[in-house]
């Protein structure tokens, strides 16, 4: 069921989280079918418990898009990327939208929501992106970013994903304040940097740690 939200309003509501960057006007097109094409699975699929549109342009594009902008300020970034557990694609989907030279790989272990993975990234077009219906700790790829958002089990997850990280690379995972103090506790060996507080959020945070 379309939207009819509008390319503007989107970069309206994504402007506080990309700025002083402004995104082009074939990533807010892109956007727009990705929004459209979450909205009618998500009635069938549950990929997020979050229904208004522009919430969901909020909380989810926007927090990955303001970590795709930290992570990646450069215009050439050609590394590897992996998202763990991405569900709706978050923050991996929007992290590609930003710099489309990256190779990602999306990791997902539910199949129909991988299906939905895969149905977004043939709608966008996108070369270099790739969906594994598998669960992260039977996987031996690496990757130069690994990514972590909302997952169960963050005690378990956490040292999977680093596993994934390659020499030299990097961990990037959003979390609620809360849960710095135990994610740099289970990862000691990690060289975090202070976390940045996500815009317009009470509390969450992105944290990246350098292998």
């Amino acid at each position: 069921m379309p939207t009819s939200m509008t390319p503007d309003r989107i970069s309206e509501l994504l402007a506080p989280f990309v700025a002083p960057a402004v995104l082009a006007t074939e990533q807010l097109a892109a956007i727009q079918t990705y929004l459209d094409l979450l909205l009618k699975w998500n009635s069938k699929l549950n990929l997020t418990s979050i229904r208004d549109p522009e919430q969901i342009v909020i909380r989810h594009f926007g927090e990955s898009l303001f970590a795709a902008i930290q992570l990646f300020p450069s215009t050439d970034s050609t590394e590897s990327v992996i998202d763990i557990g991405s569900g709706p694609g978050f923050p991996g989907l929007p992290i590609k939208l930003w710099r489309p030279a990256l190779h990602l790989t999306l990791i997902e272990s539910n199949q129909r929501k991988a299906t939905f993975l895969r149905e977004i990234i043939r709608a966008l077009q996108l070369n270099g992106a790739e969906v594994l219906s598998a669960r992260a700790e039977t996987l031996s790829i690496r990757a130069d970013l690994v990514t972590l958002r909302a997952v169960e089990k963050f005690d378990q997850v956490l040292p999977v994903a680093a596993r994934l990280v390659n020499s030299g690379g990097r961990l990037a995972i959003l979390i609620g304040e809360a849960q710095v103090e135990k994610a740099t506790a289970l990862l000691p060996g990690m060289n975090w940097q202070a976390p940045s507080a996500i815009p317009q959020s009470r509390s969450r945070v992105l944290l990246i740690g350098a292998a």
